[in-house]
């Protein structure tokens, strides 16, 4: 994954920021967040005023991720996480709650659970969830194990927003999964 932070940013993202905070700030519980998060972002996927030009821009080696926003206390990142066909994800969970919803395309997740074995841990395949253009999908930690991938035949794009500050971080992710998968 590349990472890029664009300097600006739209006039409608400002305002996808200022609702966010809005929820962020009530201080609840991360799963009920998340939902309330995916309710904001739901209206604005798809808007052709959401993303700048440079913030579409994919990488032809990795899927690429643009931070959009961190806010400054950390409490909450947005990113724009642009997919050429074919990108994906190592097996990941998070560092925080996460709510993603498709800008535009489509992707594919396939979900996971940790199962322990009498020798090893496994990861056991739960669901394969397609997301489609304008679709919000939230969970929080644990139990977020996951495999994102673009399989359609065109860019991707993605906006997530993380209980975290992913310009700190560099990346959402807390650990990547080379367990065996049943």
């Amino acid at each position: 994954m590349t990472t890029t932070t664009p300097a600006r940013t739209t006039m409608r993202m400002a305002a996808l920021v200022s609702e966010i905070r809005r929820v962020v700030d009530r201080g609840l519980a991360p799963d009920l967040t998340a939902y309330l998060v995916g309710e904001r972002l739901a209206p604005h996927l798809g808007a052709p005023d959401l993303l700048t030009p440079a913030q579409q821009e994919g990488d032809p080696e990795r899927y690429r991720q643009h931070v959009l926003h961190a806010e400054s206390d950390g409490s909450f990142s947005v990113v724009a996480l642009v997919w050429l066909p074919g990108q994906e994800t190592c097996i990941h969970d998070h560092v925080a709650w996460c709510v993603a919803g498709v800008h535009q395309g489509q992707e594919n997740e396939r979900r996971y659970r940790l199962s322990p074995g009498p020798d090893a841990a496994r990861l056991v395949a739960t669901e394969e969830v397609v997301n489609g253009q304008g679709e919000v999908c939230g969970f929080a930690p644990p139990g977020d194990i996951h495999k994102v991938r673009n399989s359609c035949p065109t860019k991707a794009i993605s906006v997530h927003v993380y209980g975290a500050d992913v310009a700190r971080l560099g990346t959402s992710i807390r650990r990547v999964y080379t367990l065996p998968v049943d």
